[in-house]
């Protein structure tokens, strides 16, 4: 007797509680898929933009000036723009107030940490259902391969002789409710962990910046 072990025919053949799972899987892996390239996007956006701020600033051009661009500039991709215009508008507020130096860059430096951890939320958002994809999936698929041959050995309580062709296709059905678990938890796995490596670079480079455009507006509001 033949049996037909085609991937489409083990899916389509399989209970509905071990399809139900496979959808599920399917469903979890587009959406992480969808999310990967979202995030790949924003964070390059992100670099770019950093990139050509610093690039900018660190021209020799007039600071006042460049903080007028950024303020007139709705669609910043974000970086170390934003944390620059919150630095510098809270150090020209609070000098223009007439507040001593230290007091100034304080609160510039308040500002700034506040703008960094803003950018670090923004960024870091919707990174956790790929953490979540990538540690649920594989049990998940685990849990419809039990069923699937759970199903297998209790359909052979009907059959007079239990053979292995008969087994066969019910316990290779399960095993792809597994397959699938894989397919939508390695992805994410990786995208997550290289996302968190690009996030930390993003984050320690925007600290950098931070701390070098303090001390230039320390020597300048003390000289």
């Amino acid at each position: 007797m033949s049996t037909d072990l085609s991937f489409v025919q083990l899916v389509t053949d399989a209970s509905v509680v071990v399809q139900f799972i496979m959808a599920l899987l399917l469903l979890a892996s587009v959406f992480s898929w969808a999310l990967i390239y979202a995030k790949w996007r924003q964070l390059r956006a992100v670099r770019n933009a950093s990139q050509e701020f610093e690039s900018r600033f660190w021209s020799g051009g007039a600071v006042s000036d460049l903080y007028r661009q950024v303020q007139g500039n709705a669609n910043a991709a974000g970086g170390t723009e934003r944390l620059f215009a919150a630095g510098f508008g809270e150090y020209a507020r609070l000098h223009k107030q007439g507040h001593g130096p230290q007091h100034v860059l304080d609160g510039a430096q308040r500002a700034m940490r506040i703008a960094l951890s803003r950018e670090a939320d923004r960024l870091d958002g919707n990174l956790s259902f790929l953490a979540t994809v990538g540690s649920t999936s594989p049990y998940v698929g685990l849990f419809g391969t039990v069923w699937g041959i759970m199903s297998a050995f209790h359909s052979l309580g009907n059959v007079s002789q239990a053979t292995l062709a008969l087994v066969a296709p019910g316990i290779s059905e399960a095993l792809v409710a597994t397959a699938f678990g894989l397919i939508a938890a390695i992805p994410a796995v990786v995208a997550y962990n290289k996302f968190t490596a690009d996030l930390k670079r993003i984050a320690a480079g925007m600290e950098q910046f931070s701390s070098e455009f303090l001390n230039i507006m320390s020597r300048h509001i003390r000289s």
